[in-house]
């Protein structure tokens, strides 16, 4: 059979230290939170005093968040325990499971609230509901949030890339989310100010389509990366631009990376001429494994298997 390289230790890829990844992932989740309960708070009153159905929904939105805020904070605690034996690679996955979770929170949201402001809207057209005029306080308050949230959106991302945590990144699309949803509802507000009542309710259900574009973007994302999908073709074209590197490899025939939180394990299969011994053969994977441990960000291990080209 021919040999199969297996790596335990390697020189790592350059990556933020643990300690202060943990710390930036829990400071975001923190603010965001604390924000999130004060526009929950903030919307939800004033949507339900300033007649505004769109400023409602946006609150129920907030009020949502706050929910899988915590539950991101537990699995980002959890996903910073350390390796043990049943979880030789760490507990970084809890992140992904974190997204997960996101996604569907707000999905569930959206659905909610679409269905809301669309029978708002038909009652009114029937005219078996009170029309009432948004409040400038509504408008205000709805504003407000625009603001805060292009903050908010700025920040996060900004931590969600250097820590390529993807609980992280799914925060800065939910916030994202939220300026676009707050914008509409501001529109909306101020339409129904014109003499348009009807354009309220019907700006909650774009929001509450926004919001599920978003949600189904974020499963889509986390549910790749726990079913260890195909590396992208970026990372593709990299991995054998770098090969490309060392002439003794005849051929790539599979390249499979698996993620754990931020970071990236690699499995190889590469052909080397036949006529050589098991250390030369040895001595090629080593340099596979230095070369893309050193050049490729968060790798944390690679794995290589070689045999004769063209067996």
């Amino acid at each position: 059979m021919p040999p199969e390289r297996i790596v335990e230790d390697f020189l790592p890829a350059p990556a933020p230290d643990s300690e202060q990844r943990e710390r930036r992932g829990q400071r975001v989740v923190n603010l965001g939170l604390a924000w999130n309960i004060l526009l929950a708070a903030g919307k939800t009153t004033m949507g339900i005093a300033g007649h505004s159905t769109a400023l409602l929904s946006d609150g129920i939105n907030s009020t949502s968040d706050v929910a899988y805020y915590i539950i991101v904070k537990v699995f980002m605690k959890l996903a910073g325990r350390p390796p043990d034996r049943e979880h030789p690679y760490g507990h970084r996955q809890m992140e992904s499971i974190a997204a997960l979770v996101v996604g569907s929170f707000v999905i569930t949201t959206a659905i909610a609230i679409f269905w809301t402001a669309v029978n708002k809207v038909i009652a009114q057209w029937q005219g078996s509901a009170d029309a009432y005029s948004a409040s400038a306080g509504a408008l205000a308050m709805a504003l407000s949030t625009v603001a805060v949230k292009i903050v908010l959106t700025a920040y996060t991302r900004s931590v969600g890339e250097k820590t390529s945590s993807l609980a992280i990144k799914a925060l800065a699309c939910d916030h994202r989310n939220d300026v676009l949803s707050a914008t509409a509802a501001s529109l909306g507000i101020f339409l129904a100010r014109q003499g348009h009542p009807w354009v309220d309710p019907l700006a909650g259900s774009l929001v509450a389509l926004l919001i599920l574009r978003t949600g189904f973007g974020i499963l889509r994302q986390s549910s790749a990366d726990l079913m260890d999908s195909l590396p992208s073709h970026l990372l593709d074209r990299r991995i054998r631009s770098l090969l490309g590197e060392i002439p003794e490899i005849r051929t790539i025939e599979e390249i499979h990376t698996h993620r754990f939180g931020p970071y990236f394990v690699i499995n190889l299969t590469i052909g080397i001429d036949g006529a050589m011994d098991v250390f030369s053969g040895d001595a090629i994977a080593d340099r596979v494994e230095c070369l893309l441990a050193e050049r490729i960000e968060m790798v944390r291990r690679v794995y290589v298997h070689y045999h004769p080209a063209g067996s």
